[in-house]
């Protein structure tokens, strides 16, 4: 038997010979499975399969090939994010049953948007390296949607389930047809109804948001009185041969799902320090833990109005979703805004963070070390948790919480293919696997930030630099250096400007030229300015020229200006300010 698979192996390798080609040449090979580097490799990948690995000296390339020159740059599989929602946008309005903002923006605007961005995300996440999505939690909609995505090339690929399937759901969720991301699920029956009838829909696999506390009980008496509906679920999807994530945050809630045969966990637990009896069921059962570390920190940084964002974020996220999350600083709701402003600051939530935090680390380090199978995921679309820009510091955090950069690289790749029994389709560079691939222009196994020096791109037999997977527009660039104004972050609010800027009084007295005078002027405004904040009231885009009407706080002061950006080759070319 073993003689004619490989027979058939060979015969398919060869027959991809015949079609299109692409050689990576005297590049450095990331082993994840072996954890070494190996310097030198030719990758050939043929369609998108990789065909062959050798040492260069060793491959003679063919006249009409492409060929990428992987010189000094390092070679990994394509990057897993195993936590995303895309039914969740990741602003300030994405959970009204978090924070209720309907009455300022419509949640039937978030769903619209979810639905016509959803080719955006996948732009983005390509375009940062990351060639699959794992979505944990979606909607009827979207699942069908996905569909849309499977054979194009600048998508990474998508695994997906319907709603998620609970015992708890918020009345804001209601009434929303197949746009509705939770189905309730009161009794045994509810539950195994809720997967039948996802499986007309073709559901990867299936979700339970195993929440509990909510109906007044203790935490494991909730979880108690629920688990016969949560293992009639996780029965029937498996006799559907789907397998079962579970959201569950609290120790028992963990153990009896994993008892009951969950394959999935997508948060760390944070309430206790596990004991050995539950690493042993966990390697026992092989079920993957998704620890997910920074999504509670980005919901109370936003709330408590202390959100940083780095010059990675400012510049890879959505720039409109990132904006959003300062409208608490100018929403005319006082009130609201003032009562989540104290929940966010106070001692008593920042503690708990803190101990959530500190638990959730020493509980995936505790499992790694054991053998359990991380996954690296990032739970986006939460408030604050924005598409793609959250995945570095998730790497940061697992790296923070005591996992090496080698075991971030496989939580980050063969791991989450292993989730759907898949690593030997892809997660690795290695012969018969797909050529999801990412280039590196450094090493990252010296600095796992190096995962966001990319250079090239390879999904699906497709070869991308990063810039050409997703342009920029005028708008995007308008928003962009705006956000960058409201965090003070000069470098990324030059960022989108040419180096040879002009700013001008409208409608033609030039004030100055060059990014190194905008530099200093901006600078000092940055240092010297209290309460600054720049509140877009209105936005007109006529091709390459974005008009925006501002409100701008100066310590006590309010400024209505009007700016105008004119956008040539990809950079703000001219400024003009209508005082």
């Amino acid at each position: 038997m073993k003689k004619k698979q490989i027979l058939v192996f060979t015969l398919l390798i060869s027959s991809l010979t015949l079609f299109a080609q692409t050689y990576i040449t005297n590049v450095t090979l990331a082993d994840v499975e072996k954890q070494k580097l190996v310097p030198n490799q030719t990758v050939v990948i043929s369609n998108d399969i990789i065909s062959n690995i050798q040492k260069s000296n060793k491959i003679k390339i063919p006249e009409n090939a492409t060929i990428i020159d992987g010189t000094d740059k390092y070679l990994i599989p394509g990057l897993v994010d195993a936590h995303i929602h895309f039914f969740q946008n990741g602003g300030l309005y994405s959970r009204p049953d978090v924070i209720d903002l309907t009455k300022h923006k419509s949640y039937n605007h978030e769903i619209a948007l979810a639905k016509t961005d959803m080719e955006t995300k996948l732009r983005r996440y390509l375009q940062n390296g990351i060639t699959t999505v794992i979505d944990v939690g979606a909607n009827y909609q979207l699942l069908q949607q996905r569909k849309d995505f499977t054979d194009k090339k600048y998508s990474p690929t998508v695994y997906i389930t319907g709603p998620l399937l609970t015992t708890y759901k918020s009345k804001v969720y209601e009434n929303l047809g197949e746009n509705n991301p939770f189905a309730l699920t009161k009794t045994i029956e509810d539950g195994i109804n809720a997967v039948k009838q996802q499986l007309q829909y073709n559901p990867d696999f299936i979700k339970i948001w195993y929440i509990v506390g909510a109906d007044g009980l203790s935490i494991e008496k909730s979880a108690r009185k629920n688990l016969p509906i949560i293992k009639a679920i996780i029965d029937e999807a498996h006799k559907n041969n789907l397998k079962i994530a579970v959201h569950a945050t609290q120790r028992i809630t963990a153990q009896l799902a994993v008892e009951n045969g969950a394959d999935f966990l997508v948060h760390s637990i944070d309430d206790e320090i596990l004991k050995d009896d539950f690493v042993q069921l966990m390697k026992k059962k092989g079920t993957i833990l998704c620890p997910s570390l920074t999504v509670n920190s980005k919901y109370l940084n936003t709330f408590g109005q202390n959100l940083k964002m780095t010059n990675y974020e400012l510049k890879t996220a959505d720039p409109f979703q990132l904006g959003s999350l300062l409208d608490l600083k100018h929403l005319s709701d006082s009130l609201l805004v003032e009562e989540y402003s104290k929940y966010g600051n106070s001692q008593e939530s920042i503690s708990y963070l803190k101990q959530a935090e500190s638990i959730s680390m020493k509980n995936m380090k505790i499992l790694s070390d054991a053998g359990v199978l991380i996954a690296t995921g990032t739970d986006a679309g939460n408030i604050g948790t924005l598409h793609t820009s959250s995945y570095l510091a998730e790497l940061q955090a697992m790296h923070k919480g005591g996992m090496s950069n080698w075991q971030i690289l496989q939580a980050s790749t063969i791991n989450g293919a292993k989730i759907f029994n898949k690593e030997n389709e892809f997660g690795s560079v290695s012969i018969g696997k797909k050529a999801n691939l990412v280039l590196l222009d450094a090493n990252p196994v010296e600095n796992i930030e190096n995962v966001t020096k990319i250079n090239t791109v390879i999904n699906k037999g497709g070869v991308f630099k990063p810039n050409e997977i997703l342009k920029d527009s005028p708008t995007e660039l308008a928003q962009r250096q705006l956000n960058a104004y409201n965090f003070r972050n000069i470098d990324a609010f030059l960022e989108p400007y040419a180096e040879d800027v002009e700013v001008y009084n409208y409608p033609d007295e030039l004030q100055y030229k060059g990014k190194d005078k905008m530099r200093e002027t901006y600078s000092t405004m940055f240092k010297n300015t209290p309460d600054l904040h720049c509140e877009l009231k209105e936005r007109i885009v006529q091709g390459n020229i974005v008009i925006d009407k501002e409100r701008v706080q100066f310590g006590d002061r309010l400024i209505e200006v009007v700016v105008i950006y004119h956008i040539e080759n990809n950079k703000i070319k001219k400024v003009f300010f209508v005082r």
